[in-house]
């Protein structure tokens, strides 16, 4: 079960934007993510009694599992007070919350799975494709979750593994993909760069810390 923590922040200025405590792994069925979302850590401040390094501040949540398809079976998320519950129904179902819990909006998309600023989502996207260095370039739509109020957006982008490399290490060998992916309505370009369940390097994402090895996905 890989365990570690994520530093998220802006990929254009690299403003921190906060950081990712995780853990998941395969289950019966499918696959399981579970965090905490944190505002960025800090180091010491001050000389005095009582200074020492600042503890972060706990800002959300993300909890997804997938099936065997790599389809969401189910999607909670938390952000500033802001609920989402979500699931592949009919496309995509999902209902929002506001921070009082008096109002509750429903959506309906047809999109094929959802995206946000967790690296979960780069996992679940991947094995929902199940690309191979030989397929084409090919279209996905999703229903991104934008912080910090949790707004829906649907957004369509293509995905194409660009190559596929094992690497030895001291835990045997750890195959890398690569990614590129293209967002079709702005046609800005990134990589992506996935380690069985874990996400190596994407924008906006580092990943800062790993207890254990990513998992290998039959």
């Amino acid at each position: 079960m890989p365990r570690g923590r994520y530093s998220l922040h802006d990929p254009h200025d690299h403003t921190p934007l906060g950081e990712e405590h995780f853990h998941c792994a395969p289950g019966p069925s499918g696959w399981r993510y579970v965090a905490q979302t944190t505002t960025p850590s800090t180091g010491p401040t001050g000389n005095g009694p009582g200074t020492g390094h600042q503890e972060p501040t706990v800002t959300g949540s993300v909890d997804l599992t997938l099936d065997d398809l790599g389809r969401p079976l189910r999607l909670e998320l938390h952000a500033a007070s802001w609920q989402v519950r979500g699931a592949a129904l009919d496309g995509v179902t999902w209902v929002r919350t506001d921070p009082t819990g008096t109002h509750a909006t429903e959506g309906n998309v047809r999109a094929h799975a959802f995206t946000g600023t967790s690296p979960a989502f780069y996992i679940a996207t991947s094995r929902l494709l199940r690309l191979t260095p030989a397929s084409p370039p090919t279209r996905v739509r999703l229903v991104a979750f934008t912080d910090p109020v949790l707004a829906p957006r649907t957004v369509d982008q293509t995905w194409a593994l660009i190559r596929s490399e094992a690497h030895t290490t001291d835990n045997g060998p750890l195959t890398v993909d690569e990614y590129q992916v293209n967002a079709l309505d702005t046609g800005e370009q990134h990589t992506v760069h996935i380690a069985g369940d874990v996400v190596l390097a994407a924008p906006g994402v580092e990943l800062e810390d790993l207890e254990t090895p990513p998992s290998v996905f039959p």
